[in-house]
């Protein structure tokens, strides 16, 4: 790594994080290869730490509803939106990943509406995009519209919250000028 993960705060020695946050990241590593830098960065505040991932994981990792690819589509489009350089790159692996299609992220980082995803999935990702650039217009008409695209109350909830969720964490990695993991880069671009 050229760089620092992050150029603004410090980042804790793993050895030196409490117990639960430690073994998180020894678990992360283990399935990955590596700690992906936001851990490392939001370590430094442990507290902080296990509520955005309590959050994340509820939101993220939830079964039923919107496909895992689709809530990494949410991320991706405000993150690109939100001009979060790391959750593009980093989400942006993930969704290739889940979506199994190495152009998808790509495209919907760039511009979602030319990407190669079906009108519903563009709904889906219309009404993300309000919540997290425009979120005091919307409006009635908002819900009617994607509720005519099939999407159930709790569907339209994880929309909207992973919309505000990546809204904050797109804040924090500007704040603290994050820096994605190089491995991002190459994930679920090529067949193993």
């Amino acid at each position: 790594m050229t760089e620092p993960l992050t150029k603004r705060f410090p980042i804790p020695a793993i050895d030196s994080l409490p117990d639960d946050i430690r073994t998180r990241l020894l678990a992360v590593q283990e399935k990955s290869g590596f700690v992906p830098n936001v851990f490392l960065t939001l370590a430094w505040r442990p507290d902080e730490f296990r509520a955005f991932f309590a959050y994340h994981d509820a939101l993220m990792d939830k079964d039923g509803g919107l496909s895992k690819a689709e809530r990494e589509m949410i991320v991706v489009a405000t993150s690109s939106a939100n001009q979060c350089h790391y959750c593009v790159i980093a989400h942006g692996a993930i969704l290739r990943i889940r979506a199994k299609n190495p152009q998808i992220a790509d495209q919907i980082a760039v511009n979602y509406r030319k990407a190669d995803i079906t009108p519903r999935q563009r709904a889906m990702l219309d009404f993300a995009m309000k919540v997290s650039t425009a979120a005091e217009t919307i409006s009635d008409a908002d819900f009617a519209e994607i509720a005519g695209h099939g999407f159930s109350d709790d569907e339209i909830w994880d929309i909207a919250a992973i919309s505000a969720f990546f809204a904050l964490s797109n804040r924090m990695a500007n704040v603290t000028a994050m820096r994605p993991n190089d491995e991002f880069y190459m994930m679920g671009r090529l067949p193993k």
